[in-house]
């Protein structure tokens, strides 16, 4: 069997610039693969590790394959992550993220530093903040997750727990936020704990130090913080099936409108706040880019996610003689596109003055501390000024998309 010569070429340039593969003939490298985008400082390849994508980043002590074969297509790995086994396409990792044998990670997803999962865990479309860790065979897609404030310290998932985003209706408004980003960002928010052999069933939003037990579905909002949740076990029953009913309509659509608008400001806080550490990494421009890529697709999986439902609410009845009911479904189905549009950019504009001044407070515990290093060292007042000014960005986003839908009374 005779080797691809540019494969084999851009191996041998991987080792000779010092990157760590103990078999190089196991390696397969796709020929649209980067090899300035990857670090030649501390990497290592184990065997039978497929990488792949001209978007491709490896930056410097990541680590391929130390439990089995790892496929990476058009990743972006950050410093001292580990990818233990599995497949990986259009996800992020910031320093030192891991995840174990069998993982399967999908676009628009990022892992923020020490964010991990054990063995058998599907991600798509899944943003976990610091320290957040998820047990064994977990499906976690669609879904924001916050709280703790350090590897001691951490919002958990337990093992053999699912996030339901997909209804007999082939309906998947159904991302969930557990905590928030104005509060979560700060990494000083108590962590929130899903017990294993459990669900929910989104689009549902807890709060923070939020406990629960396990074996538990989540169905419905927990938005106070601190709360021990016991789901509830329902009666055996067969009825008919009303397909498209949306008889929630009003709760689901508010839940989608917060997930976006903590997207906006999860977004403006990178461009903001975290930018600046990036740029102090090697590779760490691209990295950026990458991180602000996936938040640009989380933000169209959303916004796509919605036009799909507006376009299966059914609409009945002409204007003025419209029940309560027809009407909402009316606007939905008419107002969603100028919703979502809403969302195609953030605007930088909102909460500016408060921005500003959080920024140039939070300049003096910048020093040459790392990004968790950083955040963890401002004062509660600098951490609150930040908190408020993330919130305005929620707030006004969540205010413009309920103008364009006066009849639902989202926030009222």
């Amino acid at each position: 069997m005779e080797l691809q010569p540019r494969a084999y070429k851009k191996i041998q340039q991987l080792v000779g610039k010092g990157v760590d593969i103990p078999n190089p003939l196991t390696l397969d490298i796709g020929d649209d693969v980067d090899i300035e985008r990857i670090s030649s400082r501390g990497v290592r390849i184990y065997p039978g590790c497929r990488i792949y994508g001209g978007q491709t980043v490896i930056s410097e002590g990541a680590q391929l394959g130390s439990e089995g074969p790892v496929t990476v297509q058009n990743c972006f790995i950050g410093p001292e992550v580990s990818l233990k086994g599995g497949f990986f396409n259009k996800a992020v990792f910031l320093e030192k993220a891991h995840m174990g044998l069998g993982a399967h990670v999908r676009e628009g997803s990022i892992l923020e530093e020490e964010a991990n999962g054990a063995h058998c865990v599907g991600l798509k479309q899944t943003i976990l903040f610091p320290f957040v860790t998820l047990g064994s065979l977990i499906n976690f897609c669609d879904c924001l997750m916050a709280g703790g404030t350090s590897r001691k310290d951490h919002s958990e998932v337990g093992s053999s727990y699912i996030h339901f985003n997909f209804t007999p209706d082939g309906n998947k408004t159904t991302a969930s936020l557990m905590g928030d980003v104005p509060r979560g960002v700060m990494l000083n928010q108590p962590p929130i704990f899903l017990g294993g052999q459990g669900g929910m069933v989104g689009p549902t939003r807890i709060g923070f130090g939020c406990v629960s037990v396990a074996g538990t579905i989540l169905r419905k909002d927990t938005l106070d913080d601190g709360k021990l949740i016991v789901g509830k076990t329902y009666p055996e029953a067969v009825m008919d099936v009303s397909p498209n009913a949306y008889a929630g309509l009003v709760r689901l659509v508010k839940n989608n409108v917060i997930y976006l608008a903590n997207l906006a400001a999860l977004d403006l806080w990178y461009r903001f706040v975290r930018q600046p550490f990036f740029s102090r990494q090697e590779l760490g421009d691209l990295m950026y880019a990458g991180a602000l890529g996936n938040l640009q697709a989380a933000r169209n999986e959303r916004t796509k996610r919605l036009l799909a439902l507006a376009e299966k609410v059914p609409v009945r009845g002409e204007e003025g003689s419209r029940s309560r009911t027809e009407q909402r479904r009316y606007e939905v189905h008419s107002a969603m596109g100028r919703v979502c549009t809403l969302f195609d950019q953030p605007d930088e504009t909102v909460a500016r003055e408060k921005r500003d001044g959080f920024l140039a407070d939070f300049e003096g515990c910048r020093g040459e501390n790392r990004y968790v290093a950083a955040v963890q060292s401002m004062p509660p007042a600098v951490s609150a000024a930040g908190t408020a000014w993330l919130q305005d960005v929620v707030d006004e986003y969540c205010k413009r998309a309920a103008a364009l839908l006066p009849s639902l009374n989202l926030f009222q």
